[in-house]
């Protein structure tokens, strides 16, 4: 799986706005988490709309307006995000895994996919804002972590 620029600044950029909700801090102005995590102006603006229009975070207007999530940090998982700037976490030529279709010897190959799909989705959306400021990420992600062979790229 390759993260794009664009779902990695989402999740930077939501991160801030988590942090800041759990100290009980405002709105968080869009040009701050651009500076505090250096994102481009122009992305971040694109990539809070984006997140806005899928009910992730709130907006407010003026000179002590800001951005908010729309939802406590512990119920917002990292797939949710995802989808909101990239659509599905993982597609074929931009079809469903479920509905590619394959013949001869590549004909096991949509199960494969179907299956990086589920462990996709056993990570990212069991991950939450939450868990992720905090450092308290669940098990089943800190077990695969554990594993040396995981941090070297093959």
């Amino acid at each position: 799986m390759q993260v794009s620029a664009r779902t990695d600044y989402a999740l930077r950029a939501v991160a801030e706005l988590a942090r800041a909700g759990m100290e009980g801090s405002g709105p968080v102005k869009g040009e701050w988490i651009s500076e505090v995590q250096k994102i481009p102006k122009k992305f971040m603006e694109n990539i809070l709309l984006d997140l806005k229009r899928a009910g992730i975070v709130r907006a407010q207007r003026g000179a002590s307006g800001g951005y908010w999530l729309a939802r406590p940090a512990g119920e917002i998982s990292l797939a949710e995000i995802i989808r909101a700037v990239e659509g599905p976490l993982a597609n074929v030529r931009g079809e469903w895994p479920e509905d590619v279709e394959y013949e001869g010897a590549a004909e096991h190959l949509q199960e494969v996919w179907v299956a990086v799909r589920a462990s996709l989705r056993s990570v990212l959306e069991n991950v939450t804002l939450e868990d992720l400021v905090r450092g308290e990420l669940p098990e089943a992600v800190t077990d695969l972590t554990s594993d040396p062979d995981a941090w070297v790229h093959h």
